[in-house]
């Protein structure tokens, strides 16, 4: 199983939208808090997320209780400032993905710690930055894919 995080998620459209990508891959989520909304049952309903009880959800409390989570794992951070192309790695079973936030990207200690596993999509067109919630879609299908987690 892989894991994807989104550290600090603002927008809770990109969230929902991943999470529903995360079951289909069957893929674990972890929102690592603060967020600017509330998942609560209400809220899910209201938003006709009919696949919310199949997402793997993992919340931790902050920065300090997700790298506690983490232990001595080294993940692959998606960020425009990546140097290494994103199809690239050899990603295993049990890699952890880390997205930012879509205001603020990801904290700049985060980005020096693992400086050589930042990873990004190349942009061709005309645009600043992908959509979040594609970003992660097109990282984790191929993560995914190098990982063996669908059989042939």
């Amino acid at each position: 199983m892989l894991h994807l995080v989104l550290y600090h998620p603002a927008i809770p459209q990109n969230t929902g939208n991943i999470a529903r990508t995360t079951v289909g891959f069957a893929a674990r989520l972890h929102l690592v808090k603060p967020y600017k909304f509330e998942i609560t049952d209400h809220a899910v309903q209201r938003a006709g997320l009919d696949y919310w009880p199949s997402v793997q959800l993992t919340e931790h409390d902050g920065d300090e209780a997700f790298l506690d989570w983490l232990q001595d794992r080294e993940p692959w951070l998606v960020t425009k400032r990546g140097k290494l192309r994103f199809d690239r790695p050899a990603y295993r079973d049990g890699d952890v993905l880390i997205l930012g936030n879509e205001n603020t990207g990801l904290s700049d200690a985060w980005l020096q710690r693992w400086r050589d596993r930042r990873v990004s999509i190349p942009i061709l067109g005309n645009i600043r930055s992908y959509n979040l919630a594609n970003a992660a879609a097109i990282v984790l299908a191929h993560a995914s894919l190098k990982a063996g987690v669908f059989e042939e």
